[in-house]
């Protein structure tokens, strides 16, 4: 992070490559970025103790969530681990929860302290952690909210072997869905009248009335004192039909271009029409698991192929002009 090369525009340009869409997120997220590290190089040029902003994800399931921190950390070159909220909350020793993924850290850093203390701790559904007393689950959810607190903010933490972690200069960013927070803000939120020009209102109405507030995160459950450990919040938009046919196709590990390798080591060219793509794209949404469900969709086209490609070598290209209909895929038919 100390190369001037890597600004925030250089970061968004690189997550162009590998995630679609989201393009407010990422611009957030690499200017949240950016500034963690550059508050570090002025710390520990100047021993100016600077507060940290950890970052808050949210947005459906399978938008793109936890592809674009592990990409952004390939980006950055530091040490990455993602953890998942609803396993700390179910375990009844949080804090040893804790030190084993500062210890996988440690592990993705190479053994090296230096390193992993300046790593990046992807914690997901965050949300399900929601301080709500009609759940079984809330007095163990606020639980985990109070043992993350002193991690999150900066804390020397005692792993298995003796050593100590500090925690000061990680960057910590929790994601969830947050079913409902919708509801919370349309009572919340209410900016009718702003002192702008009549260009420029509605762009700042729409942004402001968008936003999630901390007082919206109190009411969905999250305590204030986490809330506050997350100044930084960004939301990730639903994938629409035309965003999961680019991520088809378009990035630079895209499903398509994986097994067009597949195909191509077995000496054939695959070569899959726009219209399939569509068809896929379709019953993703269908099943309403955002780009989850996309790559054992296209392995259930492309799999009676692989199964017979290997047997002959006559075979030289495939294309394949069209797939079947949603409702023929969920009453189980495949592809001939």
């Amino acid at each position: 992070m100390l190369d001037k090369r890597v600004k925030p525009s250089f970061i968004v340009k690189c997550l162009d490559q590998y995630v679609i869409g989201q393009d407010d997120a990422k611009k957030i997220l690499a200017v949240a970025v950016y500034s963690h590290y550059r508050k570090i190089a002025r710390m520990q040029q100047d021993g100016v103790e600077i507060a940290k902003s950890n970052v808050l994800l949210i947005g459906p399931s399978g938008s793109g969530k936890t592809l674009m921190c592990e990409t952004l950390s390939r980006v950055l070159g530091v040490p990455f681990v993602t953890a998942n909220a609803t396993s700390l909350a179910q375990t009844r020793y949080v804090n040893d929860e804790i030190e084993a993924i500062l210890q996988r850290l440690l592990d993705k850093a190479g053994d090296n302290i230096k390193r992993a203390q300046q790593g990046i701790i992807f914690i997901d559904e965050i949300d399900k952690l929601k301080a709500t007393p009609d759940q079984p689950r809330a007095t163990s959810g606020e639980s985990v909210q109070h043992a993350l607190l002193k991690i999150m903010e900066g804390a020397p933490v005692k792993i298995g072997d003796g050593r100590f972690v500090d925690t000061t200069n990680m960057l910590f960013i929790c994601g969830g869905a947050f079913i409902g927070i919708e509801d919370i803000m349309a009572k919340t939120h209410g900016y009718g009248f702003l002192s702008t020009s009549a260009a420029d209102d509605a762009g700042v109405l729409d942004r402001l009335n968008t936003r999630v507030k901390p007082t919206d995160l109190f009411q969905f459950g999250l305590i204030p004192e986490f809330t506050g450990r997350l100044p930084i919040v960004t939301r990730f938009q639903e994938l629409t039909k035309a965003m999961l046919v680019r991520i088809l196709t378009e990035p630079k590990n895209s499903i398509y271009n994986q097994f067009r390798e597949i195909f191509k080591n077995e000496g054939v060219e695959l070569h899959v029409e726009d219209k399939v793509f569509g068809q896929i794209a379709d019953i993703a949404l269908e099943y309403k698991t955002g780009a989850r469900s996309l790559r054992g969709i296209f392995e259930e086209l492309v799999t009676p192929l692989l199964y017979a490609v290997p047997d002959d070598n006559t075979i030289l290209r495939i294309d394949i002009p069209s797939m079947f209909s949603a409702a023929e895929y969920t009453r189980g038919a495949r592809p001939a």
